[in-house]
């Protein structure tokens, strides 16, 4: 268990980390100018979150994950790095279609890049979740329990994560109901086994705060605008 809380861990600030900060280098890429520093952090992200996930499925446990859930991972994981490279490819692209607002090339590269795309990988960061939710809850660690305080800080990280990328990815509506379900059925099923199933008590506690972030969020504004929208203004 000690381990799987530290990888846990490592998951989550992996995850905060590929996330958000490819938003935050925007500078233009010194070897070839086209490209923003961030699209060089995000050609990475999948190469580092996928294999963390597919840790999280097999740590800790007397035997691996069953032939179906080794293709569901596959098909969600799937869907998640297609998503992400959509949206990496797309988003890089739109940059250099200032002179094109309008025209069919940039409303499609748009489309990809503000809609599809996010779909697509947040919905499998949720697909992915859920799976390691009920791998964890099929496989709890008997005879141990832990203090959860690690689980905290990194659903913390996570959740203001997830909060983030919804919000900014206009895909709440999707996000914010699939935050409130595992927050729920956290509270109902989860009550007492928690410390038995530190997984299942990084995503309550992280889907948990996702939830009250978003709804207050949403209380402040009137709305779920986004972090760039220049109202907010916290994302150039």
């Amino acid at each position: 268990m000690k381990q799987l809380k530290r990888l846990i861990l490592i998951f989550a600030i992996a995850f905060a980390f590929f996330f958000i900060s490819p938003a935050m280098f925007s500078g233009q890429f010194g070897p070839y100018d086209l490209m923003k520093n961030g699209d060089i952090l995000d050609l990475v992200t999948p190469l580092v979150l996928i294999p963390l996930y597919w840790l999280l499925l097999w740590i800790g446990r007397d035997q691996g994950p069953s032939k179906t859930e080794g293709v569901v991972f596959m098909v969600l994981a799937a869907l998640w790095v297609l998503g992400q490279g959509m949206h990496l490819a797309a988003n890089s692209i739109e940059h250099l279609m200032s002179d094109m607002v309008g025209t069919d090339a940039q409303v499609l590269t748009y489309y990809y890049d503000e809609h599809l795309s996010h779909y697509m990988w947040h919905i499998g960061v949720m697909g992915l979740s859920a799976l390691l939710i009920w791998r964890q809850w099929r496989n709890p660690f008997e005879g141990e329990r832990s203090t959860l305080w690690i689980e905290g800080v990194s659903g913390l990280i996570y959740g203001l994560t997830f909060f983030l990328i919804i919000v900014e990815g206009q895909t709440a509506n999707v996000g914010l109901p699939f935050a409130i379900i595992v927050a729920i059925a956290g509270l109902i099923w989860g009550r007492g086994k928690l410390r038995q199933q530190p997984i299942l008590a990084f995503f309550w506690i992280g889907y948990l705060l996702a939830t009250l972030f978003t709804i207050g969020w949403w209380i402040y504004w009137g709305d779920l605008i986004e972090f760039s929208d220049p109202i907010v203004g916290i994302i150039s």
